[in-house]
Order: C-alpha cells, then sequence, then structure tokens
C-alpha cells in the first residue's frame, strides 16, 4: 500500500523527488506517514480537503482486506 500511496502522491506534486512514506505500527494500527515538500502540502490536502479525504479512503480499504485499521498522516 505504501508504494501506491507514494505513486499518487508523486503525480499530485511538484516535488515528487520528496515523497516519502513512512510505515510505523502503533498499538496494532498501521500509520502510513506521507512527507511532501512544504510547498505541495496544499496539493496533497487538495480543496477541502478532498484528495486528503480520498487518499484515506484508499488507505483504509486496504487495511479492510486484512482485517487491520490503516491511517494516513500527511507531512509537510
Amino acid at each position: 500500500m505504501a508504494e501506491l500511496l507514494a505513486w499518487i502522491a508523486r503525480r499530485l506534486v511538484d516535488d515528487p523527488a520528496a515523497v516519502e512514506v513512512e510505515s510505523i505500527e502503533r498499538d496494532g494500527v498501521l500509520v502510513l506517514r506521507l512527507h511532501v515538500a512544504p510547498d505541495d502540502v496544499g496539493k496533497v490536502i487538495g480543496r477541502q480537503g478532498r484528495i486528503a479525504r480520498a487518499l484515506r479512503t484508499l488507505v483504509r480499504a486496504s487495511g479492510a482486506g486484512d482485517d487491520r485499521r490503516v491511517v494516513l498522516e500527511i507531512d509537510g
């Protein structure tokens, strides 16, 4: 899932080299932390958070098949 998230984020931002996805396990929850350049945070969040909401839905759905909770955090 981290690879797909990174691929999508690289297509959205102006600085694709700055995109990183970090996987962290916290209290039985897989947290995917998306790092982008500070100038690109708005592009990943989108108008009224629509892109961020879509990315979170995609990430959450990926964990549903494994009966696992997956959360996305966006960091600039």
